[in-house]
């Protein structure tokens, strides 16, 4: 049995996400029976690279990808059948069967068309208040589930509760959109095609948490996959310019049904620099050049919106914040390579405002927007990575780099990311993450 039985590891994002956990979960989920996603929906892309091929997996956890293995998508998590459906059929073309692998919580609650309808008219109505959703109806999801009036899988599979519950809701979404958008939503046959797709997923749904615990009982380990970034947490992040859900590790328990006691360890994720989409303040933010830069080496588009990602330089304050909030043990870095070509590397290690050095990250979005960062300037190695596989061949100012983030943290880097590629990947000897594996 593998070094994991028994335990669960989270894997949660330590930035703005787009931190390439995809890869990350890809990569250790050989390790571990199951992959677990806890919260979100469609609007977080995870892209995985091997053998010559390229997965974007949007809802379905990466570890999916790996022969024989579990997945499993929680009860935090809001569910698009339409979208669910068609991310199945994707993987069915390229002869990934989830048949038996796949489980889908009975709890996890459903996004309808009237939710993408409410999310385009709430963000059009903002105007240059924009928060920078991907419109697919994610918030309004948890708004209602929030407000109690959610539907859930449990009852779209329950062909004679629905139809009443569903036109409980749309009469009331019909009220809010005529007196808030002037308009009422189009819900012609709505009923009719989600009972269809309810019977496309049937078969995947199951009490998850029952699953998962029954598991950890039997010593099977689960590796819990997180979506977003702890800045995106609707908790801890900068709000409002954030996303629904608790991307921190402690949404991991409230949206899998595992006890908090159960959680033996968890891995950051951060990218050797720092990016984001959509809109909200971003201290360490590159001027237009460097950040072109940097996007086009590092393709910072989004993997499911094709959105161009704003680009920053390394912030350490934002880490350190990251680490406080889900306890991380190990911290991955990815995208080292995109500094390849790079002279010199610039590092957040602090923040002021109004000439004062800040002790804990703002509350508040307005503070954030007017912070000066207080930058530590490294040399560049100017040497390729790609290919390396042991942390004593990377280029010595790579190495410095990478200790100089570990000794400001104080956590160890378990692994390091050089490239897209599943086998682009060196996790050094020794360390807590190698143990996992």
């Amino acid at each position: 049995m593998d070094k994991a039985k028994g335990k669960a590891i989270a894997v949660v994002g330590a930035q703005w996400g787009d931190e390439g956990k995809g890869k990350v979960v890809d990569y250790l989920a050989s390790s571990f029976d199951y992959t677990a996603r806890y919260a979100g929906g469609h609007n977080a892309g995870h892209t995985v690279i091997f053998d010559g091929h390229r997965f974007v997996l949007q809802l379905i956890p990466s570890g999916i990808l790996r022969e024989g293995k579990k997945a499993v998508i929680g009860a935090g998590t809001v569910v698009d059948p339409v979208a669910l459906v068609a991310e199945i059929e994707n993987l069915k073309k390229s002869g990934i069967d989830v048949r038996g692998r796949l489980f889908l919580s009975n709890r996890a609650h459903v996004i309808f068309p009237y939710h993408r309808e409410m999310d385009k008219a709430a963000e059009a109505a903002r105007g240059a208040g924009k928060i920078g959703t991907t419109s697919r109806g994610i918030g309004p999801a948890y708004e209602d589930k929030m407000a109690r009036r959610g539907i859930r899988i449990c009852d779209l599979l329950d062909a004679e509760r629905l139809p009443k519950k569903l036109e409980c809701v749309i009469a009331e979404k019909n009220a809010i959109s005529r007196a808030t958008y002037g308009h009422e939503l189009e819900t012609q046959g709505l009923l009719e095609s989600y009972l269809e797709l309810a019977a496309h997923i049937r078969g995947l749904v199951v009490d998850t948490a029952a699953l998962l615990n029954g598991a950890l009982n039997k010593g099977e380990s689960v590796l819990i996959e997180g979506a977003q970034g702890t800045m995106l947490d609707i908790d801890h992040g900068t709000y409002p310019y954030v996303t629904s859900s608790s991307a921190t590790s402690g949404g991991a328990s409230t949206g899998l049904g595992i006890a908090p006691t159960r959680l033996a360890g968890v891995v950051g994720v951060t990218k050797a620099y720092t990016t984001r989409v959509g809109s909200g303040p971003f201290p360490t933010e590159m001027p237009d050049l460097d950040a072109q830069a940097v996007r086009e080496r590092g393709n910072e588009f989004g993997a499911v919106t094709g959105r161009p990602r704003r680009c920053g330089w390394l912030d350490l304050v934002v880490l350190r914040y990251a680490k406080m909030l889900s306890g991380i043990d190990s911290l991955v870095v990815t995208k080292l390579d995109v500094f390849d070509a790079q002279p010199e590397i610039k590092a957040c290690t602090g923040y002021r405002y109004k000439g004062e050095t800040l002790a804990e990250m703002p509350p508040d979005v307005e503070t954030l927007a007017q912070i000066q960062p207080e930058y530590k300037t490294l040399p560049g190695w100017q040497k390729p990575t790609p290919g390396i596989r042991d942390v004593k061949d990377l280029p010595g100012a790579a190495r410095d780099y990478l200790n100089f983030i570990s000794d400001q943290l104080e956590v160890e880097i378990g692994m390091i990311s050089t490239g897209p590629e599943r086998d682009a990947t060196i996790v050094p000897r020794g360390t807590k993450l190698a143990g996992w594996l």
